[in-house]
């Protein structure tokens, strides 16, 4: 009958009467129905139902239920050369391989062992069990709870790999990362193979079932704790002691015993230190004092040169105002620099008390670092703290004595120290200087600046015109040294005298000519045209007029036009001097013939007029010219 039949046998079922259902249930009538099937071939008698079930429970109670991947223990029920006979209730029993007994010692017949089931029948149909497997399932179980919990762990370090160590905890391997080794950097890893230690699983990966353990970890909870306890104490002043832990450019690390602390720079010493290496060493230890902390950042500041006394409020009654002291350069600046008369103790040179001079003197070019420099107190002031010093005042100030060892027109050699466009300075001795006006340079010559005359270094002779005794200032002159030429010129140079000239500058305005002795002139643009509208260059030589002369202002004009102009004229007045001497001479020979002839004649009289219109000739050629 097919499946699709059944349901509608079903509802003919459902269907038929119960008449017809006693019928058919009614039992039908087959061969052998008077066997005896408790009765077995050899005519043996077998067991009665209940005792089937009584003997079938006491069978079914031998054999342990369990499943694959299941821990469970088993007892060593036999041992050959290479494997272990384990028992754990089933069938049959499982094989282990003897090598994962190596960690027990005296393994004998009768020991419970714990064994995880891999398979219940492997290909072969046998049973396959694992002690390393269950170890290794036990310890991961073990791994993962104390990650859980936070507990701490003690394994055994197998061996170096890449990046850390490998440890063994509870019989698994476990991975211990190089800077989870110590709070300090390792390099030596070797050195803890083989060592038992305490760790902490601080990440596990249930996936590959991997973990990962630290040392460094419970280094640093203790420390904590530690840090804990010594911030609950910390009072500020508290003196502690403490090993130097790292050193750095701006101060050290203090090592209290699991809490840092930090030595600034300034705090190490009472004097100037450039590094915390001058006075500290690595491993160091040291008292220092607890200046301040800060609960929440757990920031501590420790000082150590408080553990001594101020070196002002120990300083020596022989520094008053007035002695003299000697001093290390330990800072420099624009104003000036400071000296350590001993450490702690500084005092200030100002740049106005390096040296008499007026002039500027930086401080940076005078003093240099770690020096020693000889002053004398000029101001102390212990309250405040602070001490000025002067280092010209060892020295006699020399304006003092200025009148007698530099009287006005006395002469004197001098060094250039500066130029300025309005004139030069000169130094005559340390402190005593004065300046050069530019024009006092030259009795001749006329400078855009000084540095056309004279350069700085140079050394040039003075005379001394005026003192300033309140200003410390002198008025020198250069030129004074020879006198005043001009008078001299003047009877050289008259007006309207022509004399050779260089043009050695031009522009627009006119242009300066070199004269005789080194003299300056000074021609305007439209005295210097030339004859025949050619212009006059530079470096080109010429005849000048002088057409005025000054000798207060020391101002000379000159004019080339002038010179051709005035050639000019002169010929005419030549031309008309000649044609006057010949009128002149014919009217002179007019009056002879005249007074000559008695009785005028026919011929005569021609004679005559023909000197007459001569004269009348001559006279009209000599009004023009005269025009």
């Amino acid at each position: 009958m097919s499946e699709n039949n059944i349901p509608n046998e079903q509802n003919a079922e459902q269907q038929a009467t119960p008449v017809e259902t006693a019928v058919k249930n009614a039992p039908v009538a087959t061969a052998h129905d008077d066997f005896d099937w408790s009765v077995d071939k050899r005519n043996v008698s077998s067991y009665s139902q209940a005792e089937k079930e009584k003997y079938d429970a006491t069978y079914d109670s031998t054999f342990k239920v369990f499943e694959e991947n299941s821990l469970l223990n088993g007892t060593v029920v036999g041992m050959t050369n290479t494997d272990v006979v384990i028992n754990i209730g089933f069938k049959s029993d499982g094989l282990i391989s003897l090598n994962e007994f190596r960690d027990l010692q005296g393994l004998k017949i009768g020991d419970e062992v714990e064994v995880l089931v891999v398979e219940k029948e492997d290909r072969d149909g046998n049973l396959h069990l694992s002690r390393k497997q269950a170890r290794q399932k036990r310890a991961w179980e073990k791994i993962v709870e104390v990650y859980k919990t936070g507990e701490v762990v003690t394994g055994t370090v197998t061996s170096k790999t890449k990046g850390g160590l490998i440890v063994d905890v509870y019989g698994m391997e476990t991975f211990l990362p190089g800077s989870q080794i110590d709070v300090k950097p390792v390099t030596d890893y070797d050195q803890f193979v083989g060592k038992t230690m305490e760790f902490k699983v601080v990440k596990v990966n249930e996936t590959i079932r991997n973990a990962v353990v630290s040392h460094k970890a419970l280094i640093e909870s203790d420390i904590e704790q530690q840090r804990v306890d010594i911030i609950s104490k910390l009072e500020k002043g508290q003196v502690l002691e403490g090993t130097i832990k790292n050193i750095t450019d701006f101060g050290a690390f203090i090592d209290l015993g699991g809490l840092d602390g930090l030595l600034y720079i300034t705090d190490i010493s009472w004097g100037r230190i450039s590094h915390p290496s001058e006075v500290l060493q690595m491993d160091q230890k040291i008292n220092v004092v607890v200046l301040d902390f800060d609960d929440e950042k757990r920031r501590i500041s420790l000082g150590y040169k408080q553990l001594t006394p101020h070196p002002w409020d120990t300083l020596p009654a022989t520094i008053t105002e007035g002695a003299k002291v000697k001093g290390k350069v330990v800072n420099i600046e624009d104003y000036g620099a400071f000296l350590e008369i001993m450490p702690g103790v500084e005092g200030l040179v100002h740049v106005s008390e390096i040296s008499w001079a007026s002039t500027p003197i930086n401080a940076k070019e005078f003093f240099k670092l770690g020096e020693e420099y000889e002053a004398v107190v000029v101001t102390l002031s212990k309250e405040e703290r602070k001490m000025s010093l002067s280092i010209k005042q060892l020295t006699e100030d020399p304006w003092a004595t200025i009148e007698t060892k530099f009287p006005v027109d006395s002469r004197h050699k001098g060094i250039v120290k500066n130029i300025t466009p309005y004139g030069v300075f000169v130094e005559l001795e340390t402190g005593i200087g004065g300046m050069i006006h530019i024009s006092d340079l030259s009795w001749i010559k006329r400078f855009n600046h000084p540095s056309e005359y004279t350069k700085v270094g140079n050394e040039i002779d003075v005379v001394i015109l005026g003192i300033d005794k309140e200003n410390r200032k002198l008025s020198l002159g250069h030129k004074q040294i020879e006198e005043d030429p001009w008078n001299t010129f003047e009877t050289i140079f008259p007006i309207n005298s022509v004399h050779e000239g260089t043009v050695v500058k031009k522009d627009e305005k006119g242009a300066t000519v070199q004269l005789q002795y080194g003299l300056e002139a000074y021609a305007p643009a439209r005295h210097l045209r030339t004859e025949d509208d050619k212009p006059i260059n530079v470096e080109d030589v010429k005849e000048f007029m002088i057409i005025e002369f000054d000798r207060s202002e020391k101002r000379i004009l000159v004019s080339h036009t002038r010179v051709w102009e005035k050639a000019q004229a002169e010929e005419k007045q030549a031309v008309v001097k000649e044609k006057r001497e010949e009128a002149d001479k014919t009217r002179k020979a007019v009056k002879n013939i005249q007074g000559k002839v008695e009785k005028a004649t026919l011929g005569d009289l021609g004679a005559l007029a023909e000197l007459r219109e001569k004269l009348k000739q001559s006279e009209g050629g000599e009004e023009k010219s005269a025009q």
